[in-house]
């Protein structure tokens, strides 16, 4: 909402695009917002009403789309007063395009855009007005979100955690536990929001499985050009790629044989729709990260931790009896990924120089890289992180694991459930 409001105010406002992945809140936000901050909302959903696609078609005047709109929407359509949202505007792709229109020719309209998969839309150069939009990613709820819907209290202590703060024991008890539920229960905000009403896993793990199953179908209806049947063998590979001790993505996991370039679009397609993030390896950890990148060795990791959890079958038990399982750092390391990637301005990066030696990630704060350590467990051992320190003696480095919190000059441990509160970093 704050990011909206700051889009609302910008004297350089552009039509602004949601994307992320299916079922992450993106139609709930716009019409939250134009509620909120609007007299009224001017709501056209394309997929639901196909006689808005021939207004795209037979003209690509903004004003002239305004006033047909206007007609459709019964009210007049104010200039700063009107939220105008495009719903679903991967079905029409006049529609898309007419939003560098409004840019050129109408910016005293307040527009927003979204849409299922439009990612995928977003990737193809020749479907989007470019440089005549403003894109912002929406993903599922973060840790703190998630902390905030289901316990207020707890949130507000989590809140006052600040740069070498001594956590209580209780405290961090309470927090250890709440990280375990939102590893069960993830950030899908129909899955929070069963838990809050309901306090039911069994309903939980039910919206997972369809929101899974959604996916699949996806594939099949929307991937164009792209084999579905690679992008579903992607998809379903990307919980055994995570069980592996060394996580890098291989072909072979897939389909045995298998190349590159047989699944390269697959994968980009899952990139772009938001199901899957890709990090990149770098052939030196030095500023900047994005310069050392390595785009034929990287990993893939689900976008919410919870419906991968559900994916690979993981028994609730597990997680909330802390029993060591085999999969357990690979949930810790996707958690510890998705909070990162929703605070940060940079994706992370990780590093293994070798087949012997791996650091999960490296994190880039203004100038300094930040090597990261998560652990699944209360032990020390980090044999990789502790030769990483002696040889490029970091700044600042972190280790991410269920101990409390502690800091000790350039060094700090600091708990699982604080991996989004990226100011602890500075």
């Amino acid at each position: 909402m704050t990011k909206l409001l700051e889009w609302k105010k910008d004297a350089y406002r552009k039509p602004l695009i949601l994307n992320g992945a299916r079922q992450v809140g993106k139609t709930w936000i716009m019409r939250e917002f134009g509620k909120r901050y609007y007299e009224d909302t001017a709501y056209f959903n394309f997929d639901e009403n196909s006689t808005l696609s021939p207004l795209f078609q037979k003209t690509k005047n903004p004003k002239r789309l305004i006033e047909l709109l206007t007609m459709i929407h019964t009210k007049a359509i104010i200039p700063g007063k009107t939220l105008i949202v495009f719903d679903e505007i991967q079905e029409c792709p006049e529609a898309l395009n007419a939003l560098k229109y409004f840019r050129e020719n109408a910016t005293e309209y307040h527009v927003m855009a979204a849409g299922s998969l439009l990612g995928t839309s977003l990737a193809a150069p020749k479907s989007y007005p470019v440089g005549q939009v403003d894109i912002m990613n929406i993903y599922p709820l973060s840790f703190s979100e998630f902390l905030r819907s289901v316990n207020e209290d707890d949130f507000k202590f989590y809140e006052t955690i600040t740069k070498g703060t001594e956590i209580p024991e209780y405290f961090h008890n309470r927090l250890t536990e709440m990280y375990k539920f939102y590893l069960i229960i993830g950030g899908m905000p129909e899955c929070v929001a069963s838990w809050i009403e309901n306090h039911d896993p069994s309903l939980v793990k039910k919206i997972q499985q369809d929101i899974l199953a959604l996916y699949e179908n996806d594939f099949s209806k929307h991937n164009q050009k792209i084999n579905a049947a690679r992008i579903l063998m992607v998809y379903r590979s990307i919980a055994p790629q995570l069980a592996k001790e060394n996580k890098k993505f291989s072909y072979g996991v897939v389909k045995p044989g298998a190349r590159a370039r047989e699944f390269e679009e697959a994968i980009e397609w899952l990139v772009s729709a938001g199901i899957v993030h890709r990090i990149y390896n770098v052939s030196a950890p030095l500023y900047s990260l994005k310069i050392y990148e390595e785009t034929n060795h990287f990993k893939l990791y689900f976008f919410d931790t919870g419906l991968l959890k559900t994916m690979a079958e993981i028994e609730n038990e597990a997680i909330v009896l802390d029993m060591d399982f085999s999969f357990k750092g690979a949930l810790n390391e996707n958690f510890v990924l998705q909070q990162l990637i929703s605070s940060l301005e940079f994706k992370p990066h990780y590093f293994a120089p070798n087949s012997q030696s791996e650091i999960d990630f490296l994190i880039q704060r203004n100038m300094r890289i930040i090597p990261v350590e998560v652990k699944s467990g209360k032990t020390k051992r980090a044999t990789s992180f502790k030769r990483y320190l002696e040889k490029y003696n970091p700044s600042f480095a972190v280790r991410y694991s269920e101990r409390n919190y502690k800091q000790e000059d350039t060094f700090a441990n600091i708990p699982l459930y604080l991996a989004g509160r990226v100011n602890l970093l500075e």
